[in-house]
């Protein structure tokens, strides 16, 4: 049986599945991010446990973070979850279970659960998409999840699209994320004088029901999600794309969305299938346990 572990930045969420894939136990607590890194840690643990303690035996551990590690120091980078930012969180795991244990971008065991056995299931190219507070996404060959050399393969969210574009937490200015996220899409609402109060959602629907200014603000942001989707069409050209996160259910991207990958796209036409995820929120926490192959557990 494997266990999987999805850290958010509020919650933190765990899975048990058996041999094949199918889910036998789940629990979710709450993160504790104020409380620092230990308290991270001490969650995280105690979580295992109680899993293991409810199947009856012990598990493999994957663990879906937000970040990566760092090919450098082996500790964690680039997580907007700040105080795991430079601490040894799969040493401090491994010693504290006393087993080897796998740790994978949250975006990435998001298209590795959807290629094995979710909307890219077939495909040999699959190219994961997560488009919600931040923006993030991976990539799997033939069932291999690619983190690259760097553990940086698949963070389109970091490519700068406009130069003039909002500050990003990264230090540049004008990345993916600061524009098509769910904070992206309504800074710009409120840039362009609209209420302050709303949030991505709000704006979707606005849009829907025929508001001008939402009208507007959700033109622009399918323009740049085809700009920036095109991109990564035109250098890894994968065989299918899937999104995931909460700006995944707006349906405008499945067509108005993908009308505007055609244009930016270097191809006479796009073939490439765009489309939502199967496993919604499940995606993350399934493909860290994922991480490990069937045939890689006793």
């Amino acid at each position: 049986m494997r266990i999987g572990i999805d850290l958010g930045g509020t919650k933190i969420e765990g899975v048990v599945l058996d041999h094949d894939g199918n889910e036998l136990l789940r629990k979710r607590v709450e993160t504790r991010q104020s409380e620092g890194y230990q308290a991270i840690l001490y969650t995280l643990i105690q979580l295992v446990g109680h899993l293991e303690a409810e199947v009856g035996k012990p598990c493999s551990v994957g663990i879906g973070t937000p970040g990566a590690i760092s090919a450098v120091t082996g500790r964690m980078k680039n997580s907007n979850t700040n105080c795991l930012n430079g601490q040894p969180l799969l040493e401090d795991l491994q010693t504290a279970l006393d087993r080897p244990l796998r740790i994978a971008n949250d975006a990435n065991c998001f298209a590795l659960s959807e290629a094995l056995d979710g909307a890219g299931k077939g495909y040999g190219v699959v190219f994961g998409v997560i488009m919600g507070t931040g923006v993030g996404g991976g990539i799997v060959f033939n069932g291999q999840l690619h983190s690259g050399h760097q553990h940086i393969g698949g963070e389109w969210g970091h490519n700068i699209l406009e130069l003039d574009g909002p500050h990003c937490y990264c230090g540049h200015r004008g990345c993916v994320e600061t524009l098509i996220s769910g904070p992206g899409l309504s800074a710009d609402f409120h840039r362009h004088g609209g209420d302050s109060a709303l949030v991505a959602g709000d704006i979707v629907a606005l849009a829907i029901q025929g508001d001008v200014l939402a009208e507007a603000i959700m033109q622009r942001f399918l323009d740049r999600f085809g700009r920036a989707m095109a991109m990564v069409i035109n250098i890894l050209d994968p065989d299918v794309i899937i999104l995931g996160g909460g700006l995944s259910n707006v349906g405008m991207l499945y067509s108005v969305g993908r009308e505007r990958v055609a244009h930016y796209v270097f191809n006479d036409e796009l073939i490439t299938p765009i489309l939502e995820n199967v496993h919604g929120d499940s995606s993350g926490v399934r493909g860290a346990a994922q991480l490990w192959r069937k045939d890689e557990i006793k």
